[in-house]
């Protein structure tokens, strides 16, 4: 379950840029969402995911060549991340990977350039719904 409005959602940020992963890292405390992990391989990704069970994952489409897609798979089909959610980004525009965005498990894409506390909430709520518990 996605926490609503006023708590902290719990972020995991997987990029093979150690710049990025302060950078982002920064912004998004600053922002009120506490990142309680960054993994700059697929199998930290999936080792952390699976240990801090955040609330959302932000993960880079291009792993250093490693997939992003293939991690998102693989945290889907990991039992122990059910109601984690996964959040593509990337350098690139999002038509550049439509369809193999569309395919995958992941909720959404940010572009990396407009990620924001807010702009990962945005999302969290247009894919869950007025439901929200």
């Amino acid at each position: 379950m996605i926490p609503a409005g006023g708590n902290a959602l719990r972020c995991l940020i997987v990029d093979d840029s150690p710049r990025f992963l302060d950078a982002a890292r920064g912004l998004l405390e600053r922002q009120g969402i506490t990142v309680v992990g960054v993994a700059s391989t697929s199998a930290e990704a999936v080792h952390f995911a699976e240990e801090l069970r955040p609330d959302v994952t932000l993960l880079d489409i291009d792993l250093g060549g490693q997939s992003g897609f293939e991690v998102a798979r693989r945290l889907q089909r990991a039992a122990t991340l059910a109601s984690s959610r996964v959040i593509l980004t990337s350098t690139h525009a999002e038509q550049d990977y439509a369809d193999l965005i569309a395919a995958s498990p992941a909720i959404g894409f940010l572009p990396k350039s407009a990620l924001s506390g807010s702009a990962i909430r945005d999302l969290l709520d247009r894919v869950s719904g007025p439901r929200g518990r």
